[in-house]
């Protein structure tokens, strides 16, 4: 990939107008859209570029952990998911159970971020076993281990449950490890999306930055 040319394009309210000045010749970049415009949710850094160029960057730089979601019950905050695995980078995310998702919380993120379906829990888990990669199941059941003590594998993949019933008993006991996300208020339990950033987001403050958990009680 070439670096982004000094010349500049004039932005509009949403995303950036034609492109102005000597068009760059990289081959990462989107004839039609530098004559049009790039409306697309894309960091700055992407602006212009077509979209095989874009998921070719990511896959160079993807992190090491997986995101899984049961869908049991075409849960809507499957798609939300998917964008948040698309902003921390996961390598790539699974969905276990039915095929169909709804994909408008995805913000079409899903067009960058590989997706795989698995029909059955046992297929997800002969797939992250082959892959070498811990199952990390995330629900606040007895026996879980709160998030801020635990240390989270450099591979592994996150298992999220429905919103509500959480983890199917199945998925439980296909994972090597439960964790729970520490709350203190009256609810049972927070949307799975933001549970699911707040986990992503923790794998990366540890296994990119380097901080620690917390040492426990």
């Amino acid at each position: 990939m070439t670096d982004q040319p000094e010349s500049h394009p004039e932005r509009s309210t949403h995303g950036v107008g034609p492109w102005v000045g000597p068009l760059p010749t990289g081959p990462e970049y989107d004839a039609e859209l530098l004559a049009h415009g790039d409306s697309r949710n894309v960091a700055d850094h992407y602006r212009y570029w077509s979209m095989e160029a874009i998921v070719a960057d990511l896959d160079q730089r993807r992190h090491s952990f997986h995101v899984a979601i049961e869908n049991w019950q075409h849960d809507l905050n499957i798609g939300s998911i998917v964008r948040t695995a698309n902003a921390f980078l996961a390598k790539e995310v699974h969905i276990v159970g039915r095929k169909r998702w709804n994909r408008r919380g995805a913000m079409v993120t899903d067009r960058y971020q590989h997706v795989q379906h698995h029909p059955e829990v046992q297929g997800f888990v002969d797939y992250a076993e082959g892959a070498g990669l811990s199952i990390i199941g995330v629900d606040n059941v007895p026996g879980s281990t709160p998030i801020e003590h635990t240390v989270l594998p450099e591979k592994c993949v996150f298992l999220f449950g429905q919103e509500g019933p959480g983890l199917s008993e199945e998925a439980l006991a296909a994972s090597d490890q439960v964790i729970e996300i520490t709350q203190f208020g009256s609810t049972r339990s927070i949307n799975a999306s933001a549970a699911a950033a707040i986990v992503m987001h923790q794998w990366v403050m540890q296994n990119r930055f380097g901080v620690a958990p917390a040492p426990g009680d």
